[in-house]
């Protein structure tokens, strides 16, 4: 990829996020993937108060003041050993399809940037695609780390449960019976030694923009989401029987009547081994960060599927 070209940047206005023009983040995901988010989500999403720290991102507008492009960070916490700093997830970047090419996600990035020094936000993280990839390690200077390893679970379950899958009264039934009172899961990097997002009531509080269960099986508690698939964000593992486990998330897999479990972690924690030992590690999302000093040696700093904002 060469050098951007930004001759075109002056035709647009550029507005920092604010609670009157979330709802311009959601009419430019409609329209970038033809599916409009749920009700309210951006603004859930982007409700970090829990964090001190809010609307951490810019908006371009072309000349009829419609969204054209969007980035933005969303505010959060990484713990390494005593230490607890302000960071942010990078996150739904997005251009219009007739706005792409004219450098807009490389200016809206870099003032978000300055923007973060300002707020005292010391360090990035994100997941990109395969469109963003480039532009974040050529030209924001962002480092890759590492990659998530991804794990596939195949589930058996018959055909009349496949055909007929159970309603979600059905579900909710099933899951009752195992739910936690819980929002979530104190990170399990972070309990192997490593830095990882830091996970309080504070946090949980915040991630229920998106519908999550802690269930409780004989040997773990389990914090999934469940769409087509059996989705586990992180693990706390209190019995180490992984045949018992797989066993036990294979049996509700089929009760709920989806085919496949998955999970992602870093390599290196104690759950990517747990996994790697019974199934195929499965190269997936890069991990890549972005330091403003923050003193914390990011090569040590994991993650697991409940840290990306899409859990």
């Amino acid at each position: 990829m060469g050098n951007i070209d930004d001759s075109g940047i002056s035709e647009y206005s550029i507005v920092r996020l604010n609670k009157d023009n979330l709802a311009d983040i959601a009419k430019l995901h409609a329209e970038v993937y033809s599916v409009a988010p749920p009700y309210n989500y951006f603004h859930k999403k982007y409700d970090t108060a829990f964090a001190k720290v809010e609307n951490v991102g810019f908006l371009a507008y072309d000349k009829d003041h419609r969204p054209a492009a969007y980035y933005g960070v969303m505010p959060c916490f990484i713990q390494f050993g005593d230490k607890i700093i302000l960071t942010a997830q990078s996150g739904d970047t997005m251009t219009h399809p007739k706005h792409r090419g004219k450098g807009l996600i490389v200016k809206l990035s870099n003032i978000t940037f300055d923007l973060c020094k300002e707020l005292g936000i010391q360090l990035l993280f994100g997941f990109p695609n395969q469109e963003f990839y480039p532009i974040m390690i050529r030209h924001l200077g962002w480092k890759e780390t590492e990659k998530l390893i991804r794990f596939e679970i195949p589930v058996r379950i018959s055909l009349k449960r496949f055909l007929f899958k159970p309603s979600q009264k059905k579900r909710e039934t099933v899951l009752q019976k195992l739910l936690l009172p819980e929002n979530g899961i104190r990170n399990s990097v972070i309990t192997d030694g490593f830095g990882g997002v830091c996970k309080d009531e504070a946090f949980f509080n915040y991630k229920t923009f998106s519908k999550t269960y802690v269930l409780k099986t004989s040997c773990a508690e389990i914090w999934v989401k469940i769409n087509n698939q059996l989705v586990i964000g992180d693990i706390k593992v209190v019995k180490n029987d992984p045949q018992t486990f797989f066993s036990e998330v294979k049996t509700l897999a089929r009760e709920i009547g989806v085919d496949k479990i998955t999970f992602q972690v870093s390599p290196g924690c104690f759950l990517h081994d747990f996994f790697a030992a019974h199934y195929k590690p499965i190269p997936s999302f890069p991990v890549l960060l972005k330091d403003f000093g923050s003193g914390v040696p990011i090569e040590k700093i994991k993650f697991t599927f409940s840290d990306i904002d899409i859990f």
